[in-house]
């Protein structure tokens, strides 16, 4: 895959899922639940609160049947400063790839049969690397995190110890 540097919610990007766990897939990255009636009517959320993930409709139901791996090599986050936004891209040391930790659901249109998949990405507290720019950061998971994220059946309690701040170190 060609590198891509300018990720943005609507944009097709790729997610490793646990029905497809083998298989790189391409979802539209904002949230549309299968509940939803309408496609336009409501927000598609790019985020998801790891705090809140079972308080709210649109992410209590994905936590315990689908989740996903929304692979990258770094995030951006905005900073408000007098001259306007600046982005910082916040990468490894390594310059390595890594898993976000995802949420994903398929929409179909019930007139037309168009079938949308598409994704969130988790969120929790920034470290103090990332702070000082945004006090949110996407959940990155170590890789020996990332099958159990995918896998596990052992309820909301063992997932949600993995989403925490990723080590500025």
């Amino acid at each position: 895959m060609e590198a891509r540097y300018n990720a943005a919610p609507s944009h097709l990007l790729p997610v490793v899922t646990g029905a497809k766990p083998d298989e790189l897939q391409f979802f539209s990255w904002g949230l549309v639940p299968h509940w939803f009636t309408d496609l336009n009517s409501r927000s598609k959320p790019i985020n998801a609160r790891a705090e809140t993930l079972l308080d709210k409709p649109s992410f209590r139901e994905l936590i315990t049947s689908k989740r996903c791996l929304v692979p990258a090599n770094g995030f951006y986050e905005w900073r408000n400063t007098t001259a306007g936004k600046i982005p910082y891209r916040f990468l490894l040391q390594s310059e390595a790839l890594f898993s976000f930790a995802g949420l994903w659901d398929t929409w179909a249109d019930k007139q037309t049969g168009k079938v949308l998949n598409t994704f969130t990405i988790i969120s929790t507290q920034a470290y103090e690397l990332v702070k000082p720019t945004h006090d949110r950061m996407p959940v990155v998971l170590y890789p020996e995190m990332e099958d159990t994220w995918l896998t596990a059946n052992k309820g909301y309690n063992k997932l949600r110890d993995l989403l925490q701040p990723f080590p500025a170190a």
